[in-house]
């Protein structure tokens, strides 16, 4: 899958600790922008008609013995034939060194050369996991997401109505914040969304009439969290009167996100509900609703009043793409 977001090539260094056999510039001006890899099988006997040169390449133990069925001559003439596409890095694992043929023809075709000691497989799973996080789809959204009973609450709502407020609570309550107002989404697989916060504000909380406050400084190390999967959204909004808000939770709402839906709690807020409260038992709840149970349903059963529990459409309240 091709995004249009890339990562530069040094990270992805730091991130697996791959060692720099050679390279034709400077690891932080290569970028990559494919989360796929390629292993070369066909490329190796000279099918390179669907060759995709944006993907990495990775060596292994099966390419090493394959090629080493041929003599210096013909394995030069095969990895010039796919290093001629250009792409962009080869690593080689197992801890084997580059063959001479596989060096000479990479620094003629200025390929970066990378090596690791990690058996193929194992640096195949970690380098597409790595790539899927950080070339996934995303957005940045006005928010607060915490940590809640390992449930990730992202807590939206007008400026002013006490998202920030709700969170410090929550930290103080023995929860982890992972975003104030700014929360980053990314789509990192068919059913996973990850929020955390952009760098330049991780940690900092303000609140209106203190100011600025460091979470990770003033609640300590356990009160933070880097990124989180996001399980719920809570919406928090000014108690209307006129408005009839949900009191037994039998229709479950969502929102979408990047094409995934998310499930929706509105707490309307008023002087004297105590909002974290309320989220820990959204947390909780939805948790239980996940595993199979659900209260409501419970209670109209025991009242005499079984409820339809087939698969109903879905209502989407909003969607965020």
């Amino acid at each position: 899958m091709n995004t249009d977001f890339s990562v530069s090539l040094g990270k992805i260094i730091k991130e697996l600790s791959l060692k720099v056999y050679y390279t034709p510039t400077s690891v932080d001006d290569i970028m990559i922008s494919s989360t796929d890899i390629n292993r070369p099988g066909l490329e190796l006997t000279g099918y390179l008609e669907f060759f995709d040169n944006k993907r990495i390449i990775i060596l292994g133990n099966t390419e090493y013995s394959y090629l080493g069925r041929f003599g210096s001559e013909q394995q030069r003439h095969v990895l010039d034939a796919i290093f001629s596409f250009s792409p962009p890095a080869v690593i080689i694992t197992r801890g084997f060194e580059p063959t001479n043929e596989i060096a000479d023809s990479a620094k003629e075709h200025n390929i970066p050369i990378l090596c690791s000691e990690d058996s193929t497989s194992s640096l195949s799973a970690a380098l597409v996991s790595f790539l899927n996080n950080e070339l996934a789809p995303r957005i940045t959204r006005h928010g607060v997401l915490v940590e809640v009973y390992g449930e990730g609450c992202l807590i939206i709502g007008d400026s002013g109505v006490g998202k920030s407020e709700a969170a410090i609570e929550l930290i103080k309550r023995g929860h982890r914040l992972i975003a104030d107002d700014a929360v980053e989404i990314r789509h990192v697989s068919s059913n996973t969304l990850v929020g955390s916060s952009p760098e330049n504000i991780r940690h900092f909380i303000e609140l209106r009439g203190i100011g600025i406050i460091n979470a990770r400084r003033l609640f300590g190390i356990g009160a933070v969290k880097l990124t989180e999967k996001i399980n719920m959204v809570i919406s928090l909004e000014l108690w209307d009167k006129k408005k009839v808000y949900d009191r037994m939770g039998i229709e479950n709402e969502y929102m979408r996100i990047l094409g995934i839906d998310v499930p929706l709690v509105t707490i309307p807020v008023k002087p004297g509900r105590n909002i974290a409260i309320i989220i820990e038992v959204a947390a909780m709840n939805n948790r239980q609703k996940k595993l199979g149970y659900n209260a409501a349903y419970e209670l109209l059963e025991s009242l005499g009043m079984p409820v339809e529990k087939e698969q109903k459409e879905k209502k989407i309240v909003e969607s965020w793409e």
